[in-house]
């Protein structure tokens, strides 16, 4: 297994946020979870309603929903396994915001989802563009569950 690996994710609803756990606890990395300002509401995932604030923020390229806090020693990490579900098709825009407040040159970053519906598509190359500098990209991968023997095997893959 890599060295120095920092597993950052955001979910909206747990599932992610249990994934990432198991990531972590395989990997023998730390964990971060990327909160909101605003913590999301059920109304405000509503994706049927065309006015809710995800659908909001997913319809607008140049939004960037603020993050409490922020990751302690981002230079001590080599690989940062970054965690999110799947909204519209891609990362919710929260990520973003994540990917850009670091410098992740010299860095491993590994993107995976969870999903109800649709799978990893063009998710994690879109997030290429929110990340400047000499980064060693690793393909992204769907995990739905935190399935020990799943979460190996792919840790094997892209570590």
């Amino acid at each position: 297994m890599a060295k120095n690996i920092l597993v950052a994710v955001f979910s909206a609803s747990g599932v992610t946020k249990r994934v990432g756990e198991t990531i972590a606890k395989i990997s023998g990395g730390d964990f971060y979870e990327i909160t909101p300002e605003e913590r999301y509401t059920s109304d405000d995932l509503n994706w049927m309603n065309k006015k809710s604030r995800s659908s909001v923020e997913m319809n607008d390229p140049a939004a960037r929903p603020k993050i409490t806090g922020m990751v302690e020693n981002m230079d001590a990490y080599d690989t940062v396994i970054v965690g999110f579900p799947i909204w519209w098709g891609i990362a919710p825009r929260i990520i973003e915001t994540f990917l850009e407040s670091y410098d992740f040159s010299g860095k491993t970053i590994i993107p995976f989802c969870t999903s109800g519906g649709s799978g990893v598509g063009k998710s994690d190359i879109e997030l290429h563009k929110n990340v400047s500098g000499d980064v060693n990209w690793k393909k992204g991968a769907q995990i739905n569950r935190p399935d020990e023997r799943e979460i190996q095997n792919w840790l094997k893959e892209v570590l």
